[in-house]
Protein backbone atom coordinates (compact mmCIF):
# COMPACT_ATOMS: atom_id res chain seq x y z
CA UNK A 1 0.00 0.00 0.00
CA UNK A 2 2.98 2.27 1.03
CA UNK A 3 6.52 2.60 -0.16
CA UNK A 4 8.82 2.50 2.99
CA UNK A 5 10.12 6.13 3.60
CA UNK A 6 10.09 5.03 7.43
CA UNK A 7 12.82 2.58 7.09
CA UNK A 8 16.08 2.52 8.09
CA UNK A 9 18.18 0.16 6.92
CA UNK A 10 17.86 -3.03 7.72
CA UNK A 11 15.94 -2.24 10.79
CA UNK A 12 12.00 -3.78 11.31
CA UNK A 13 9.54 -1.27 13.02
CA UNK A 14 6.22 -2.72 14.28
CA UNK A 15 4.06 -1.95 17.00
CA UNK A 16 0.30 -1.18 17.51
CA UNK A 17 -2.19 1.17 16.63
CA UNK A 18 -5.29 2.25 18.26
CA UNK A 19 -8.18 4.38 16.73
CA UNK A 20 -10.21 6.36 18.69
CA UNK A 21 -13.36 8.42 17.37
CA UNK A 22 -17.04 8.97 18.43
CA UNK A 23 -19.45 6.39 17.47
CA UNK A 24 -19.98 6.33 13.53
CA UNK A 25 -16.63 7.90 12.55
CA UNK A 26 -15.47 5.19 10.12
CA UNK A 27 -13.57 3.09 12.67
CA UNK A 28 -14.67 -0.25 11.09
CA UNK A 29 -14.20 0.82 7.46
CA UNK A 30 -10.55 2.78 7.58
CA UNK A 31 -9.64 -0.87 9.55
CA UNK A 32 -11.12 -3.20 6.92
CA UNK A 33 -9.40 -0.69 4.01
CA UNK A 34 -6.33 -0.88 5.88
CA UNK A 35 -5.71 -4.29 5.79
CA UNK A 36 -7.90 -4.58 2.00
CA UNK A 37 -10.11 -7.06 3.87
CA UNK A 38 -13.45 -7.66 6.38
CA UNK A 39 -12.11 -8.18 9.94
CA UNK A 40 -14.43 -5.43 11.31
CA UNK A 41 -18.52 -5.51 10.94
CA UNK A 42 -19.73 -2.32 9.40
CA UNK A 43 -23.25 -0.76 10.46
CA UNK A 44 -24.74 2.72 10.09
CA UNK A 45 -26.05 1.92 14.00
CA UNK A 46 -24.17 3.29 16.46
CA UNK A 47 -21.64 1.36 18.94
CA UNK A 48 -21.43 -1.24 16.62
CA UNK A 49 -17.87 -2.40 17.49
CA UNK A 50 -18.10 -4.19 21.44
CA UNK A 51 -14.94 -6.04 21.06
CA UNK A 52 -11.21 -4.69 20.10
CA UNK A 53 -10.70 -5.96 16.73
CA UNK A 54 -7.30 -6.17 15.56
CA UNK A 55 -6.03 -6.08 12.33
CA UNK A 56 -2.37 -6.81 10.70
CA UNK A 57 -0.69 -4.53 7.75
CA UNK A 58 2.29 -5.73 6.87
CA UNK A 59 4.74 -4.06 4.34
CA UNK A 60 8.46 -4.97 3.31
CA UNK A 61 10.20 -2.44 6.29
CA UNK A 62 6.76 -2.70 8.83
CA UNK A 63 4.34 -4.26 10.86
CA UNK A 64 1.19 -2.25 12.39
CA UNK A 65 -1.32 -3.66 14.75
CA UNK A 66 -4.19 -1.63 14.41
CA UNK A 67 -7.04 -2.02 17.23
CA UNK A 68 -10.39 -1.30 16.69
CA UNK A 69 -11.82 0.18 19.15
CA UNK A 70 -15.81 0.61 20.81
CA UNK A 71 -16.63 4.21 19.91
CA UNK A 72 -16.84 6.84 23.09
CA UNK A 73 -20.03 7.87 23.89
CA UNK A 74 -22.34 8.60 27.07
CA UNK A 75 -22.83 5.59 28.39
CA UNK A 76 -26.28 4.09 29.73
CA UNK A 77 -25.78 0.72 30.52
CA UNK A 78 -23.15 -1.50 32.18
CA UNK A 79 -21.86 -2.19 28.74
CA UNK A 80 -21.90 0.92 28.00
CA UNK A 81 -19.52 2.09 31.06
CA UNK A 82 -17.20 -1.18 29.71
CA UNK A 83 -17.01 -0.32 26.22
CA UNK A 84 -15.48 3.35 27.31
CA UNK A 85 -13.20 2.33 29.41
CA UNK A 86 -11.83 -0.55 27.32
CA UNK A 87 -10.92 2.22 24.34
CA UNK A 88 -9.84 4.89 26.87
CA UNK A 89 -7.56 1.72 28.82
CA UNK A 90 -5.99 0.85 25.42
CA UNK A 91 -4.12 4.44 24.99
CA UNK A 92 -1.32 3.49 27.56
CA UNK A 93 -0.50 0.25 26.12
CA UNK A 94 -0.34 1.15 22.12
CA UNK A 95 2.54 2.96 20.35
CA UNK A 96 0.43 5.16 18.55
CA UNK A 97 -3.18 6.41 18.28
CA UNK A 98 -5.22 7.45 15.11
CA UNK A 99 -7.75 9.60 16.33
CA UNK A 100 -10.55 10.17 13.77
CA UNK A 101 -13.46 12.75 13.91
CA UNK A 102 -15.89 13.11 11.27
CA UNK A 103 -15.79 15.87 8.56
CA UNK A 104 -19.57 16.39 7.63
CA UNK A 105 -20.01 16.89 11.67
CA UNK A 106 -19.27 19.55 13.88
CA UNK A 107 -16.57 18.99 16.34
CA UNK A 108 -18.60 18.34 19.49
CA UNK A 109 -17.94 17.63 23.41
CA UNK A 110 -17.17 13.56 22.08
CA UNK A 111 -13.91 14.48 20.45
CA UNK A 112 -12.62 17.09 22.99
CA UNK A 113 -13.29 14.20 25.91
CA UNK A 114 -11.17 11.75 23.72
CA UNK A 115 -8.26 14.39 22.69
CA UNK A 116 -8.10 15.29 26.33
CA UNK A 117 -7.32 11.88 27.22
CA UNK A 118 -4.76 11.26 24.21
CA UNK A 119 -3.50 14.22 25.32
CA UNK A 120 -2.66 12.94 29.11
CA UNK A 121 -0.66 9.81 27.84
CA UNK A 122 1.31 11.37 25.28
CA UNK A 123 1.32 8.60 22.99
CA UNK A 124 1.80 9.81 19.19
CA UNK A 125 -1.22 11.02 17.84
CA UNK A 126 -2.46 11.23 13.81
CA UNK A 127 -5.70 13.07 13.64
CA UNK A 128 -7.80 11.80 10.75
CA UNK A 129 -10.32 13.70 9.18
CA UNK A 130 -12.84 11.11 7.69
CA UNK A 131 -15.51 11.09 5.06
CA UNK A 132 -13.79 13.55 2.60
CA UNK A 133 -15.65 12.13 0.06
CA UNK A 134 -18.97 13.58 0.55
CA UNK A 135 -17.57 16.86 2.57
CA UNK A 136 -17.36 20.04 1.48
CA UNK A 137 -13.52 21.41 1.00
CA UNK A 138 -15.02 24.44 3.23
CA UNK A 139 -16.33 21.63 5.61
CA UNK A 140 -13.19 19.75 5.47
CA UNK A 141 -11.26 23.12 6.28
CA UNK A 142 -12.72 23.67 9.01
CA UNK A 143 -12.89 20.40 10.86
CA UNK A 144 -8.75 20.82 10.38
CA UNK A 145 -8.88 24.10 11.81
CA UNK A 146 -10.96 22.83 14.50
CA UNK A 147 -9.47 19.80 15.50
CA UNK A 148 -6.34 22.06 16.08
CA UNK A 149 -7.92 23.45 18.78
CA UNK A 150 -8.02 20.35 20.82
CA UNK A 151 -4.68 19.63 21.63
CA UNK A 152 -0.68 19.01 19.95
CA UNK A 153 -0.74 16.39 17.75
CA UNK A 154 2.33 14.83 15.39
CA UNK A 155 -0.23 15.17 12.13
CA UNK A 156 -3.47 16.13 10.19
CA UNK A 157 -4.50 13.54 7.47
CA UNK A 158 -8.27 13.54 5.52
CA UNK A 159 -8.61 10.83 4.15
CA UNK A 160 -11.74 9.02 2.80
CA UNK A 161 -12.00 5.29 4.39
CA UNK A 162 -14.85 4.57 1.84
CA UNK A 163 -12.59 5.04 -1.33
CA UNK A 164 -9.16 4.80 0.49
CA UNK A 165 -8.50 8.19 -1.32
CA UNK A 166 -5.85 9.50 1.24
CA UNK A 167 -4.98 6.04 3.36
CA UNK A 168 -1.43 5.49 1.90
CA UNK A 169 -0.15 9.15 3.41
CA UNK A 170 -1.68 7.94 7.12
CA UNK A 171 0.04 4.53 6.55
CA UNK A 172 3.52 6.24 6.35
CA UNK A 173 2.49 8.75 9.00
CA UNK A 174 1.70 5.58 11.52
CA UNK A 175 4.41 3.63 10.32
CA UNK A 176 6.78 6.51 11.11
CA UNK A 177 6.45 6.43 15.01
CA UNK A 178 6.51 2.34 15.34
CA UNK A 179 9.34 1.33 17.42
CA UNK A 180 12.04 -1.14 16.03
CA UNK A 181 10.57 -4.20 17.20
CA UNK A 182 9.73 -8.21 15.71
CA UNK A 183 7.47 -9.72 13.21
CA UNK A 184 4.06 -10.21 15.74
CA UNK A 185 2.07 -11.97 13.14
CA UNK A 186 3.69 -13.96 9.95
CA UNK A 187 3.16 -12.78 6.30
CA UNK A 188 -0.41 -12.93 5.13
CA UNK A 189 -2.01 -12.44 8.70
CA UNK A 190 -4.59 -10.11 8.67
CA UNK A 191 -6.42 -10.59 11.94
CA UNK A 192 -5.85 -12.90 15.25
CA UNK A 193 -9.72 -13.47 15.83
CA UNK A 194 -10.71 -17.19 15.58
CA UNK A 195 -13.36 -18.28 13.13
CA UNK A 196 -16.06 -18.53 15.67
CA UNK A 197 -15.94 -15.02 16.58
CA UNK A 198 -15.90 -13.74 13.09
CA UNK A 199 -18.69 -16.02 12.59
CA UNK A 200 -20.80 -13.93 15.63
CA UNK A 201 -20.05 -10.71 14.19
CA UNK A 202 -21.32 -11.36 10.87
CA UNK A 203 -24.92 -12.90 11.97
CA UNK A 204 -24.81 -9.41 13.74
CA UNK A 205 -23.52 -7.13 11.18
CA UNK A 206 -26.63 -8.76 9.69
CA UNK A 207 -28.90 -8.30 12.33
CA UNK A 208 -28.14 -4.62 12.46
CA UNK A 209 -29.24 -4.70 8.59
CA UNK A 210 -32.58 -6.06 9.11
CA UNK A 211 -33.84 -5.32 12.25
CA UNK A 212 -35.54 -1.91 13.54
CA UNK A 213 -34.06 0.76 15.46
CA UNK A 214 -34.66 0.32 18.99
CA UNK A 215 -33.44 -3.09 19.01
CA UNK A 216 -29.59 -2.95 17.86
CA UNK A 217 -28.21 -2.31 21.60
CA UNK A 218 -30.35 -5.42 22.75
CA UNK A 219 -28.33 -7.65 20.39
CA UNK A 220 -25.61 -10.26 20.77
CA UNK A 221 -24.40 -13.16 19.35
CA UNK A 222 -22.89 -16.26 20.48
CA UNK A 223 -21.22 -18.93 18.44
CA UNK A 224 -21.71 -21.97 20.98
CA UNK A 225 -20.60 -24.68 17.87
CA UNK A 226 -18.18 -24.61 15.18
CA UNK A 227 -16.91 -27.88 13.59
CA UNK A 228 -15.74 -28.94 10.13
CA UNK A 229 -17.49 -31.96 8.85
CA UNK A 230 -16.71 -34.85 6.75
CA UNK A 231 -17.90 -33.28 3.48
CA UNK A 232 -15.94 -29.90 3.52
CA UNK A 233 -18.75 -27.67 5.29
CA UNK A 234 -18.28 -25.58 8.23
CA UNK A 235 -21.32 -26.13 10.45
CA UNK A 236 -21.55 -23.27 12.75
CA UNK A 237 -24.48 -22.94 15.49
CA UNK A 238 -25.16 -19.60 16.53
CA UNK A 239 -27.07 -18.14 19.42
CA UNK A 240 -29.01 -14.82 19.10
CA UNK A 241 -29.17 -13.14 22.65
CA UNK A 242 -32.17 -10.53 23.44
CA UNK A 243 -33.07 -8.67 26.19
CA UNK A 244 -37.06 -9.21 25.81
CA UNK A 245 -39.50 -11.70 24.49
CA UNK A 246 -41.41 -8.85 22.36
CA UNK A 247 -37.64 -8.45 20.93
CA UNK A 248 -37.14 -11.85 20.23
CA UNK A 249 -40.13 -12.06 17.97
CA UNK A 250 -39.24 -9.23 15.68
CA UNK A 251 -35.81 -11.19 15.72
CA UNK A 252 -37.91 -14.01 14.04
CA UNK A 253 -40.41 -12.34 12.42
CA UNK A 254 -43.30 -13.72 10.89
CA UNK A 255 -43.28 -17.31 10.08
CA UNK A 256 -39.08 -17.06 10.79
CA UNK A 257 -38.76 -14.83 7.80
CA UNK A 258 -36.79 -12.36 9.67
CA UNK A 259 -34.35 -14.78 10.90
CA UNK A 260 -33.61 -16.93 7.64
CA UNK A 261 -33.31 -14.15 5.81
CA UNK A 262 -30.47 -13.04 8.69
CA UNK A 263 -28.87 -16.22 7.78
CA UNK A 264 -29.08 -16.52 4.41
CA UNK A 265 -27.17 -13.25 4.13
CA UNK A 266 -24.66 -14.40 6.96
CA UNK A 267 -23.84 -17.63 5.09
CA UNK A 268 -23.03 -16.02 1.85
CA UNK A 269 -20.78 -13.75 3.26
CA UNK A 270 -18.87 -16.39 5.88
CA UNK A 271 -18.38 -18.73 2.76
CA UNK A 272 -16.52 -15.67 0.98
CA UNK A 273 -14.57 -14.87 4.09
CA UNK A 274 -13.79 -18.47 5.20
CA UNK A 275 -13.60 -20.14 1.71
CA UNK A 276 -15.64 -23.10 2.35
CA UNK A 277 -19.49 -24.14 2.40
CA UNK A 278 -21.61 -22.87 5.17
CA UNK A 279 -24.19 -24.51 7.14
CA UNK A 280 -25.30 -21.96 9.72
CA UNK A 281 -27.79 -22.84 12.49
CA UNK A 282 -29.19 -19.15 14.00
CA UNK A 283 -31.40 -20.05 17.38
CA UNK A 284 -32.74 -16.69 19.10
CA UNK A 285 -32.64 -16.82 23.22
CA UNK A 286 -34.06 -14.01 25.73
CA UNK A 287 -31.23 -12.90 28.34
CA UNK A 288 -33.23 -10.56 30.21
CA UNK A 289 -31.08 -7.11 30.63
CA UNK A 290 -27.94 -8.84 29.94
CA UNK A 291 -25.87 -5.29 29.13
CA UNK A 292 -27.02 -4.08 32.57
CA UNK A 293 -25.94 -7.32 34.77
CA UNK A 294 -22.29 -7.60 35.39
CA UNK A 295 -22.59 -11.94 35.64
CA UNK A 296 -24.14 -11.53 31.98
CA UNK A 297 -21.32 -9.37 30.47
CA UNK A 298 -18.31 -11.15 32.04
CA UNK A 299 -20.25 -14.75 30.78
CA UNK A 300 -20.26 -12.72 27.41
CA UNK A 301 -17.14 -11.68 27.21
CA UNK A 302 -17.01 -7.50 27.48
Amino acid sequence: MTGDPFASGDHFRSGFVALLGRPNVGKSTLVNRLVDRKVSIVSDKPQTTRNQIRAVLTTDAAQAVFIDTPGIHRPRTRLGERLNRQALDTLGEVDAVCFMIDATAPVGPGDTFIAEHVQEVRTPTVVVVNKVDVASPAQIAAQLEAVQELGEFEAFVPLSARTGDGVGLLVDQLMGHLPEGPRYYPEGVVTDHPEAFVAAEIVREKLLEVTREELPHSIAVVVDDIEERDNDVLAISAVVLVERSSQKAIVIGKGGEMIKRVGTKARQELEVLFGTKVFLETRVKVERDWQRRDHALDRLGF
